[in-house]
């Protein structure tokens, strides 16, 4: 029965990665991934981690399960970053659980969409591949609107569309900062209009947090997050770390849940924990307690924090150089610096994708997202003469 499987196609990010590696040009320029790298076009560990680890090893006593909801200190810890100190909606409204990274939060909070019987998710498109694979797997129905508009800014009449349209059966699933693919978030004033009219039409909001502080700050990227929770009665936060802690194979994520009434609140997490001990029985704990170590420690959390400006920086360095570039052979990099976190989209055609890779050893997904990082101000020059060459 096994050989009747059907073949699936090749992961395309990591044939992208083969195809990198395998380049023997030492100049070439690896824009695939989705990892955070340093002006030396490195990926370190963090020093704030480096630190904690260093105490986990030193304190910690036992590798005893800790049950499907993880590790509570860090689901704790990490919810005034999120939901904010003061927030009205943290007063037993909301609980959390660990996740295996942020994948694995979406794959918990889309299944309990699907469990509570909801009919439709609502999605702006493009988004992270895995989004629509999620609810393919699930059999979760999706209702597609278009997130932005070729100028690069929201698409803000096809949003109001798709709610116009929906009901109290519906969820949708919005990006809370840092958009992937795109780099075009929501403003202040889109957030608060997105809020109101979740609120008029009794949508579920599934969040996903995965970027938190790499976009305009940890304070700024939260707006939108925080201005729904005080909105809707109910909402799924699905949080990633492994982007903000640099703690990418660590798989380390959280899934919020918000009920208006408290006393809902054992009934909805028995149900996540029912999932959870059925999918991966319990997330991983390592990277989770090195965050709650270093967010129980105040020296720590703000060399993390300072770590993280650097990150955030260094980013913003590179959409401001490529947006100088203006009009580049036949595309325009300008939007580019008022977008967000990693990510950004150029609108190449597949030939041209193709040449950026054979004519000048530069990698980056058949979409023509690109991630920002893996621009340094030693190879941007190169990058941006290349686009002209291929679009001009």
């Amino acid at each position: 029965m096994l050989i009747d499987l059907e073949q699936q196609p090749a992961d395309a990010l990591l044939a992208l990665i083969k195809l990198h590696n395998a380049d023997p040009r030492a100049d070439k320029i690896d824009l695939g991934v989705g990892v955070y790298r340093t002006g030396q076009g490195e990926t370190p560990v963090f020093g704030a981690i480096k630190a904690a680890e260093k105490k986990l090893v030193e304190t910690q006593d036992s590798k005893a399960y800790l049950g499907p909801e993880g590790d509570m200190g860090f689901v704790e810890a990490l919810m005034p970053y999120v939901f904010g100190k003061d927030s009205p909606t943290m007063g037993g409204r909301i609980e959390g659980m660990q996740t295996p990274g942020g994948t694995g939060s979406l794959r918990l909070a889309l299944a309990m969409v699907k469990r509570a019987g909801y009919k439709r998710l609502i999605v702006g498109k493009p988004s992270w591949p895995n989004h629509n694979q999620i609810c393919a797997d699930l059999g979760l129905e999706v209702l597609e609107f278009n997130h932005a508009k070729a100028d690069g800014t929201t698409d803000m009449d096809a949003l109001r569309a798709a709610l116009a349209n929906a009901d109290a059966s519906d969820a949708v699933l919005l990006h809370g900062c840092c958009h992937n693919p795109t780099g075009i978030d929501y403003s202040k004033a889109e957030w608060d209009e997105i809020a109101g009219l979740l609120a008029e039409r009794k949508v579920l909001p599934v969040i996903d947090l995965a970027y938190q502080g790499l976009g305009r700050g940890m304070e700024e990227d939260a707006y939108g997050v925080r201005r729904v929770m005080v909105a809707v009665p109910e909402a799924l936060v699905c949080y990633s770390c492994d982007k903000n802690f640099g703690l990418y194979r660590d798989r380390v994520g959280a899934l919020y849940a918000m009920v208006a009434d408290p006393a809902d609140l054992t009934k909805v997490m028995s149900n996540a924990h029912a999932l959870a001990r059925a999918n991966w029985s319990q997330p991983p704990d390592h990277g989770g307690a090195a965050v709650r170590l270093i967010l129980e420690d105040e020296a720590l959390t703000a060399q993390w924090l300072d770590e993280l400006d650097q990150m955030r920086e260094r980013m913003r360095q590179v959409r401001a150089k490529l947006a100088e570039a203006g009009k580049t052979g036949g595309v325009d990099l300008t939007a580019i610096g008022i977008q967000n976190g990693l990510f950004s989209i150029i609108p190449f055609t597949p030939e041209q994708v193709q040449a950026m890779r054979s004519e000048h050893g530069i990698y980056f997904a058949g979409s023509g997202r690109i991630n920002v990082a893996g621009l340094t101000m030693g190879n941007i020059d190169k990058f941006i003469a290349a686009v002209a060459a291929v679009t001009g």
